[in-house]
């Protein structure tokens, strides 16, 4: 990601400023149980849960589009439309993967271990029931899958930058983890954080836009020109 443009610190005022979105009912009651899982304080460990869920939509939104592109092939304009999904799904579960890889990175140099719901067997269970609620939802309505998509997303930008808050020691931890550096080309862990939650900022937007709620995007200064697909 580019950041030579990108006030990071001021986009992280801006998402802490910004009232987070009118959740659902049903986002309401994931996020809930999110909270009884995990507990209520946003954590790396609880950071990590979240990112270990964040890629499944994407991965099976690319293999629903990717079927439909084989079915639609001789309609060029609904292949262009799958197509944009396909894209975009596989980019964005790239990206999700790489923020868990960070955020281990990062415990494993703060000697932080993973909770008793990050185990294996727990986490598998955690993981099926994320995979048949996202294809339920994908099966009953793909445009309300989106949207719970931005929900999720909105939460998730509004999670690290707080975790940037709660974290002031950040500020001053530098950053030389070459594999982090690979991600976010900064200079602090702060900074780190800050790009992870304006990558959910993207997501988000990317999310209304194919919902069809192209209003609700969050501009930011030096974001992609165009969420258009």
């Amino acid at each position: 990601m580019a950041n030579s443009v990108i006030d990071l610190k001021k986009e992280q005022q801006v998402t802490l400023n910004t009232p987070r979105y009118k959740y659902s009912l049903m986002a309401k009651i994931f996020f809930a149980g999110m909270d009884l899982a995990a507990g209520r304080k946003d954590d790396l460990p609880k950071a990590k849960l979240l990112e270990i869920l964040a890629s499944i939509p994407y991965r099976i939104w690319e293999i629903r589009h990717y079927m439909k592109l084989t079915r639609k092939y001789r309609n060029i304009e609904k292949v262009e439309k799958f197509q944009s999904v396909v894209d975009w799904g596989r980019s964005a579960q790239d990206n999700e993967y790489t923020h868990l890889l960070v955020i281990h990175e990062k415990m494993k140099e703060d000697g932080i271990k993973d909770k008793w719901y990050l185990n294996p067997f727990i986490t598998f269970f955690i993981v099926l029931t994320y995979v048949l609620i996202a294809r339920l939802m994908a099966c009953f309505s793909q445009k309300r899958a989106f949207l719970f998509n931005a929900e999720f997303e909105n939460h998730a930008e509004g999670v690290y930058a707080q975790l940037v808050v709660d974290n002031p020691q950040w500020e001053d931890q530098k950053l030389t983890n070459a594999l982090v550096k690979s991600y976010a080309d900064v200079e602090t862990w702060a900074d780190v954080f800050r790009r992870i939650s304006l990558d959910e900022r993207d997501h988000m937007n990317h999310s209304f836009e194919f919902c069809g709620k192209p209003e609700l995007v969050q501009k930011y200064e030096g974001m992609p020109e165009s969420y258009t697909v």
